[in-house]
């Protein structure tokens, strides 16, 4: 009979730490725990972010780390998520445009950013280790750009430098509906 009893108060000890273990995160969104690795995922308009459509417009949400793009023709649109800058201090709002486009981009790491991390390289050139991807719309603030990444844990995160980074396939997509002069807008 004790043989019994132990048997049944071990299944019910397993029982309840397993509802522990596996209900623990759905108690966890209920309390206000902070989720790291969210996207806003909701079509906007244009009309309240910019006067036209002229040369097209990106809007950049860093709240909602999603990137919103309205082609000149009034048609088009697309929304990506992104990966944003770590910190306040490291992130740019306001009105920019694309001055350039670089497929294959080499980087170099800035100063401060070196002072950050002592051990990055001074220089790295096009290819699978760049931390650019495969695309860059270079900005008109010096060092920000809007590029890809062959890191694809980084989409949706704070995890940028300052830059808004995208998934390689939706960098190639929006390198090809933009132009140089395409407006920029960082909320």
């Amino acid at each position: 009979m004790t043989a019994n009893l132990t048997s049944k108060l071990n299944r019910r000890h397993f029982l309840a730490g397993a509802a522990a273990v596996f209900g623990a995160p759905a108690l966890a969104q209920g309390s206000g725990a902070v989720r790291r690795n969210i996207s806003s995922f909701r079509a906007l308009d244009w009309q309240p972010y910019f006067s036209s459509l002229r040369n097209g417009a990106i809007l950049v949400d860093v709240d909602s780390r999603a990137l919103h793009f309205w082609g000149q023709d009034g048609q088009t649109y697309r929304l990506y998520p992104s990966s944003v800058p770590l910190s306040e201090e490291l992130t740019r709002r306001g009105r920019t445009r694309v001055v350039r486009k670089v497929v294959g981009p080499d980087w170099r790491p800035t100063a401060n950013m070196l002072k950050r991390n002592p051990y990055w390289p001074r220089y790295v050139p096009p290819g699978p280790d760049n931390p650019l991807g495969t695309h860059a719309l270079y900005l008109s603030w010096t060092y920000y750009r809007i590029h890809g990444t062959h890191d694809t844990r980084k989409i949706g995160r704070k995890s940028s430098n300052g830059c808004i980074g995208l998934y390689n396939k939706h960098i190639a997509e929006l390198f090809s509906l933009t132009k140089v002069g395409t407006q920029v807008l960082l909320i």
